[in-house]
């Protein structure tokens, strides 16, 4: 095993789906997203337990997703969010995996595999009130919901959308909100009594309790990360380590790593650790990154390599083999986003697969 790791606690997975499920309604499900690998985390152990601590479903983005959590013995129910082919649906329709129609290719897409299928297909028709993403515009939304129901094959499962601003400008998320509820009057008006309505991202799970629904979706709050609103207490889930490979003492002024841009201000202690930029380590981490090292934190030394980086531990003692926390409670992924410039959800999801992750 390559000296360096992974850590995820299952346990706090566990704890954040019961601290969301607090806030939760009775009538209100909790879908996990575990799409992107569980957000770097691992998507079968932590799918796993999140639906043994009450998530009733699971959100990944593409079939291939659900392919797998399937052929792991995942039976909860799962929402696939992107885009699917036809064939994809024939083969996953009958695993209890639902669909999302967003645009008249994937509606399309779905009545041709409907034709075909002898199960029929559970869609989620997607409205686009302000997220610019995905989604039927609202006043399109009546005539896609009655091509839905008019199709043989093709049952109305869910209705939702999605914010863009739930974390940080909420009058915005309100009025994408407004939109939503009017989107639901007219279906409602219509007949279309559809068993899933769900809007809540993270944020809106906690900022706006009107947004819950019969379904949240609940993706970085599920990792113990900060959704970018006050929480109830969440506990962060994922810890990465590595060894030092390489300790040598240098003299002031030693230039080190790529380009030379960093130099030692005194004599120190240089260690290298083996995880770079191909493990998901971001560069931008070259300039203000920091580590936690023999109970302190310490500096990046030089350009983050493709396969290594450099600390300058100073005058700590220091061998080959001593433990690096590069990210964790010491390391916050909160702060390393912000050093970078991007959000936490980037960083656990850019972890890379060739990091081996040990669950505990």
């Amino acid at each position: 095993m390559r000296p360096v790791q992974v850590e995820v606690d299952l346990g706090a997975i566990r704890h954040n789906v019961g601290t969301v499920g607090r806030v939760l309604g009775r009538s209100t499900q909790l879908l996990a997203v575990v799409k992107a690998d569980a957000y770097g985390h691992g998507m079968v152990p932590v799918a796993k337990a999140a639906v043994e601590a009450g998530a009733a479903w699971l959100g990944v983005a593409f079939p291939s997703e659900a392919r797998v959590l399937r052929e792991a013995g995942v039976s909860a129910p799962i929402l696939v969010l992107g885009p699917a082919e036809p064939e994809e649906m024939l083969e996953l329709a009958p695993h209890q995996v639902s669909f999302t129609v967003f645009s008249p290719g994937s509606l399309e897409a779905a009545r041709r595999a409907a034709v075909r299928s002898a199960f029929g297909l559970a869609i989620h028709l997607e409205v686009d009130t302000g997220m610019r993403r995905f989604g039927f515009p609202p006043e399109e939304v009546l005539p896609v919901a009655d091509a839905i129901t008019s199709t043989p094959g093709l049952h109305l499962e869910g209705v939702y959308t999605h914010f863009a601003t739930a974390d940080e400008d909420l009058a915005f998320a309100r009025s994408q909100l407004q939109r939503f509820q009017e989107v639901l009057a007219v279906l409602e008006a219509r007949g279309h009594r559809v068993p899933f309505r769900h809007a809540a991202n993270s944020a809106a799970t906690f900022t706006l309790r009107d947004a819950h629904y019969d379904l949240v979706r609940v993706g970085i709050a599920l990792y113990g990360l900060s959704p970018g609103v006050p929480t109830p207490t969440l506990q962060p889930a994922l810890r990465l380590v590595a060894r030092v490979a390489q300790v040598r003492r240098v003299p002031q002024g030693t230039r080190v790593g790529y380009g030379g841009i960093y130099r030692t201000s005194r004599e120190t202690t240089l260690v290298t650790v083996p995880v770079g930029y191909a493990d998901g380590l971001p560069r931008a981490l070259s300039e203000g990154g920091m580590a936690f090292f023999r109970e302190t934190r310490v500096p990046y030394a030089g350009r983050v390599c493709m396969d290594a980086l450099m600390l300058d531990v100073g005058d700590l003692p220091a061998e080959e083999g001593d433990e690096v926390e590069l990210l964790g409670p010491h390391v916050p992924v909160e702060e390393v986003a912000r050093t970078c410039g991007t959000i936490p959800h980037e960083i656990v999801s850019r972890l890379s697969p060739r990091l081996p992750r040990v669950y505990r």
